[in-house]
């Protein structure tokens, strides 16, 4: 990793050796099945310019993204790549999505349609998944149409049909009666629709038994460090670090507040920091007077609400000789990673991921070669 330059005042730093870690753990906990990767949204903001070639040179052959534009991107990255598209089929995107070999996720029987007519003009059996919704009411081909489409099969012909995936709503919570109500109905799919391959497990899911394995399991959140299990220790690597420099440092009286609304009153005399980090950078503004940053092992809570471009922090028991302008603070890191800071959020680890903004210096490190 190059050293950033000083007027930088928040470094984001991805680990692509732990972002590879990960993968291999995905890749060995959903055994036979292939372990493809999601790197939609930026690879979940993290960078799908060097996400995706790491985790290629990690031997993962099959990405998915969520729109064409996210997919001729990365293309241009992996050449080779088998690369899923989730959004589905919109009227005018099947030549761009033929000459960029992009394989479309069909969610409806429209979409099917659309594509078989595409396929019968180019006079080619072109490839394509087909979503078929078993409970979670987003995306898919609802009950209905699945009835519809296996009385008439043949509907499939002019497709070369890869995958036939569904999605799991609740697989983050083991016990949740839904994964088994989502797994019959995808069973009862299979049985009627046996040609192409299978994949319902994400990352949760492939934390679930292997009867949710299928074919292919499809982890995203969890290559990039979120916890697939919440009941249990965290089996992933930490990929992100947020490091923030300390602008300012004050002393505060008993009585006085800190920053707007006055939400935070000094119960005794202390100091408080101000770091180049706020919500126009994806630090979210309900974090504020509930999260904490740390120098090194050293808590220091966030007072006051989360500014556009700062927050402030508590720094009365931190040693002097860490508190000067310039100072590095870990806002995300070993001590407060992607779930802790989501939990004092509210919210879960994939909004902070995709939430990282872009005034940060993003810095690189670790990375594999090539498998050959």
């Amino acid at each position: 990793m190059t050293q950033p330059p000083d007027h930088c005042t928040a470094i984001l730093t991805v680990d692509l050796e732990a972002l590879v870690n990960n993968y291999r753990t995905l890749s060995a906990a959903a055994k036979t099945a292939e372990c493809a990767a999601v790197v939609k949204a930026d690879a979940y903001g993290v960078g799908m310019d060097r996400v995706a070639p790491s985790l290629a040179n990690a031997g993962c052959k099959t990405f998915f993204v969520a729109t064409l534009d996210e997919a001729i991107a990365l293309r241009g990255l992996l050449p080779d790549a088998a690369i899923h598209m989730f959004n589905g089929l919109m009227p005018g995107m099947e030549k761009d999505l033929r000459a960029h070999r992009i394989v479309p996720v069909l969610n409806s029987l429209g979409e099917i349609d659309l594509w078989t007519h595409f396929c019968r003009w180019a006079e080619k059996r072109l490839p394509a998944d087909i979503h078929m919704d078993t409970g979670m009411n987003r995306l898919g081909l609802p009950l209905k149409e699945q009835e519809t489409l296996f009385k008439s099969l043949d509907r499939l012909d002019a497709i070369e049909l890869d995958m036939v995936v569904s999605h799991l709503a609740c697989a983050d919570e083991i016990k949740h009666s839904m994964n088994r109500e989502q797994l019959r109905a995808f069973e009862h799919i299979r049985a009627h629709i046996e040609t192409g391959r299978a994949s319902l497990a994400n990352s949760s899911g492939i934390y679930l038994d292997s009867g949710y394995h299928f074919d292919v399991a499809r982890p995203g959140c969890s290559l990039y460090g979120v916890n697939p299990r919440p009941e249990i220790p965290n089996p992933m690597s930490n990929v992100v670090r947020l490091q923030g420099r300390i602008l300012q440092v004050r002393d505060v009286d008993r009585g006085m507040s800190v920053g707007y609304g006055a939400t935070h009153e000094v119960e005794k005399d202390g100091k408080v920091a101000t770091i180049a980090v706020g919500y126009a950078d994806g630090y979210l503004r309900c974090l504020g007077n509930k999260a904490a940053v740390f120098f090194n092992d050293l808590k220091a809570p966030v007072v006051g609400r989360v500014s556009m471009d700062l927050i402030t922090i508590d720094v009365t028991g931190i040693p002097e000789n860490l508190l000067h302008p310039g100072a590095l603070v870990d806002v995300i890191g070993p001590h407060n990673p992607i779930d802790s800071i989501a939990e004092k959020a509210g919210t879960i680890g994939y909004e902070i991921l995709t939430s990282l903004g872009a005034r940060y210096h993003r810095a690189y490190t670790g990375g594999v070669a090539p498998v050959l």
